[in-house]
C-alpha cells in the first residue's frame, strides 16, 4: 500500500509552521502501525514554491524548508528499517525559472533545453517573454515560472519552426539528465518515483505514442540499472501508460470518468468542466459502477499482468473522501473497496482517519488552479487534541496552512483509542488484505451485483459487500454460486452492518462485510 505525504502538512518537527522530513522520521512508527509499506512524498527539492515545489530549482537538492540531504538519508534508513520505502515526486515536464538549466537557455540562443520561439503568441499565459539576453518567447506549463522542458514535438510544422523532433540535441540532453536525477536518489536509496503529468512530456503527441516510447526507453535503462526500481506515473490512463513501460498508473480525476465515479460528488475541489453526475460511494446512492467497471476491464486487458492500476483515495489536487455531504462516518465502504479491489491503493495522508476536505482555506503556493480549489485537502495533519493538532508547535497564524477548525475534528490520538474507529478499520482492512493474497492487488475478481450493495467475489473464496449509501440495500443470492457450493458457508474477516440470512445479503447504510467462502 501506498501512502502519499504532502511534505509541507505532516509533521513540523521545528515550529517553524511547515512540516519537514524530520517530523516525517518521527512518524514512521505510525506509520508501520497503520501497515504502509511505501511512501510518496510530494516534491521537497529546492524551490520558490510558486507552485507548491512542483517548480524545481535545483532536482539534486532538498528544500532548507524541508531539511538537508543527510536528513533525506536518515529518512530513507529510518523507514526502510521499517520495513517502509520511499518514493519521491519527480517533476519532468519543466523546471521553475530559477533553474540553472532555463537561465542558461534564456541567455544563450543555441541552447535548446526549452521551448523557445521568435513570435507573439496568444494565449499570454502559455508564451513568456525571454527574462534573458535571449530574444523571444518560451513555453511555459500551467503557471509563466514553470518553463517547459523540451522533450520535442511528435509532429513537426514548417509554420512553427520553434518545434523539433524528439531525437534533437535538446530532447536527447534532457533525456539524459532524468535518468541522471533517478541515478542520483536511486543511489541514496530511493524506491522508485511518481511521474508529474508524464503524459504530457512530448508535445502535439495526440496518441501519446512518441511519449510512451519516451518512457519505454527510460524503463529499459530502469530494468538494466535499477531492476527493483519502479514508475508510478500522473497519466491516468494505464491501459496506454503500463503497456509502454511504466510500472504503475493511477486512474485520476482529470482523465476520464472511472475514478470520478467513485468519489466526486461535485463538492469540494471541482472543476465546472467535469459536470455533476453522481458518484457511486454518495449517501444518496444514485451513482453506478459500471463507469469505473469499464475503464478498470478496459485497462485490466491492455496491461495484460505487465504492470498495476493505481487507485487513490484522494490526493493533493483532488477532494478528500470526506467532502461536504459525504462525512467521516460515510467512508468505511469507500476504504473497503479500495483495499480489497485488485488495484493498487494510495492512501492520501489523513484520509484513513476521515479528515475532511475544508471550505474557506485561503490560497497557498498556487494552490487556487483556475476553477479548481485544492488547498483545502492540503490542510494540516491532525495527530492529537493539543495545539494545532499536533503539527506544529508554531503559532496559529504561522501555520503552512490553519488546521481544520472544526470542534468535531478527527485525530490519530482518539481514533487508536477507539476499536470500532475509522481508523482502526483501515487498519484492520489493510492488514487482512496483506494476509490474505486473494484481496490483492492480483488474482481474479467477478462482480455479482453493481447495483447497491456492489457485491463480488476475489479469488474465488472471498465475498465483499460494500453499501456506500445511506439507505439500507438488500440482494437475493440464491441463484448466485459462491465457490461452487449450493450453500457455502460464509465467516466474517471485517466489516459492520452487513448480515447474511439464508441467501439474501442485508447491507445497512454505510456498511460494508468481507467474508471467507468456506
Amino acid at each position: 500500500m501506498i501512502y502519499q505525504i504532502y511534505p509541507q502538512s505532516f509533521a513540523d518537527s521545528n515550529g517553524d509552521g511547515i512540516g519537514d522530513l524530520d517530523g516525517i522520521t518521527e512518524r514512521l512508527d505510525y506509520l508501520e502501525w497503520l501497515g504502509v509499506n511505501t511512501v510518496w512524498l510530494n516534491p521537497c527539492f529546492v524551490s520558490e514554491f510558486g507552485d507548491a515545489g512542483y517548480d524545481v530549482a535545483d532536482y539534486l537538492a532538498i528544500a532548507p524548508r524541508y531539511g538537508s540531504n543527510a536528513d533525506f538519508e536518515r529518512l530513507v534508513e529510518a523507514a526502510r528499517s521499517r520495513g517502509i520505502r520511499i518514493m519521491l515526486d519527480l517533476v519532468a515536464g519543466h523546471t521553475s525559472h530559477l533553474h540553472p538549466w532555463f537561465k542558461q537557455s534564456a541567455d544563450d540562443p543555441s541552447d535548446d533545453r526549452f521551448i523557445w520561439s521568435d513570435a507573439v503568441h496568444a494565449p499570454v499565459r502559455n508564451w513568456i517573454p525571454s527574462p534573458g539576453r535571449r530574444p523571444g518567447y518560451y513555453l511555459a506549463n500551467f503557471y509563466p515560472i514553470q518553463p517547459a522542458l523540451n522533450y520535442g514535438y511528435a509532429r513537426l510544422d514548417p509554420a512553427e519552426p520553434w518545434r523539433q523532433p524528439v531525437d534533437a540535441a535538446g530532447p536527447r540532453a534532457n533525456r539524459a539528465a532524468l535518468r541522471e536525477i533517478m541515478a542520483y536518489w536511486f543511489d541514496r536509496g530511493v524506491c522508485g518515483f511518481r511521474v508529474d503529468m508524464a503524459y504530457s512530456l512530448v508535445k502535439d503527441d495526440p496518441d501519446r505514442s512518441a511519449t510512451a516510447a519516451l518512457w519505454g526507453e527510460m524503463r529499459a535503462w530502469i530494468d538494466r540499472e535499477y531492476p527493483d526500481r519502479a514508475l508510478l506515473s500522473e497519466w491516468g490512463d494505464p491501459k496506454t501508460s503500463v503497456p509502454a513501460g511504466i510500472h504503475v498508473d493511477f486512474f485520476l480525476h482529470f482523465t476520464g470518468r472511472a475514478l470520478r465515479s467513485l468519489w466526486d460528488n461535485a463538492q469540494g475541489s471541482h472543476s465546472a468542466q467535469w459536470g455533476t453526475d453522481p458518484c457511486y460511494f454518495a449517501p444518496e446512492g444514485e451513482g453506478s459502477m459500471k463507469e469505473f467497471l469499464t475503464a478498470w476491464r478496459e485497462a485490466e486487458g491492455a496491461i495484460n499482468g505487465s504492470g498495476y492500476i493505481a487507485l487513490p483515495t484522494a490526493n493533493h489536487d483532488f477532494s478528500r473522501l470526506a467532502c461536504g455531504t459525504r462525512t467521516r462516518e460515510m467512508t468505511a465502504p469507500a476504504f473497503a473497496f479500495l483495499l480489497t479491489w485488485p488495484t493498487l491503493p494510495v492512501v492520501y495522508f489523513g484520509d484513513e482517519i476521515g479528515m475532511r476536505y475544508v471550505p474557506g482555506v485561503p490560497d497557498k503556493e498556487g494552490s487556487q488552479l483556475d476553477d479548481q480549489t485544492r488547498q483545502g485537502s492540503r490542510t494540516p495533519m491532525q495527530w492529537d487534541g493539543t495545539a494545532n493538532a499536533g503539527f506544529s508547535a508554531a503559532a496559529p497564524e504561522k501555520l503552512y496552512l490553519p488546521i481544520d477548525p472544526d470542534e468535531d475534528r478527527p485525530t490519530v490520538a482518539a481514533q487508536r483509542e477507539d476499536q470500532e474507529s475509522l481508523l482502526n478499520q483501515v487498519r484492520r482492512l489493510i492488514a487482512l488484505r496483506a494476509a490474505h493474497p486473494a484481496l490483492g492487488s492480483g488474482g481474479t475478481v467477478e462482480v455479482l451485483n453493481t447495483g447497491y450493495p456492489f457485491v463480488y467475489t476475489r479469488g474465488g473464496n472471498h465475498l465483499i459487500v460494500t453499501n456506500p449509501r445511506r439507505e439500507p440495500a438488500r440482494l437475493d443470492i440464491s441463484g448466485l454460486a459462491l465457490a461452487g457450493q449450493s450453500a457455502p458457508r460464509l465467516r466474517s474477516l471485517a466489516g459492520h452492518g452487513v448480515h447474511i440470512a439464508g441467501r439474501e445479503v442485508e447491507a445497512d447504510g454505510f456498511s460494508y462485510g468481507v467474508f471467507e467462502i468456506g
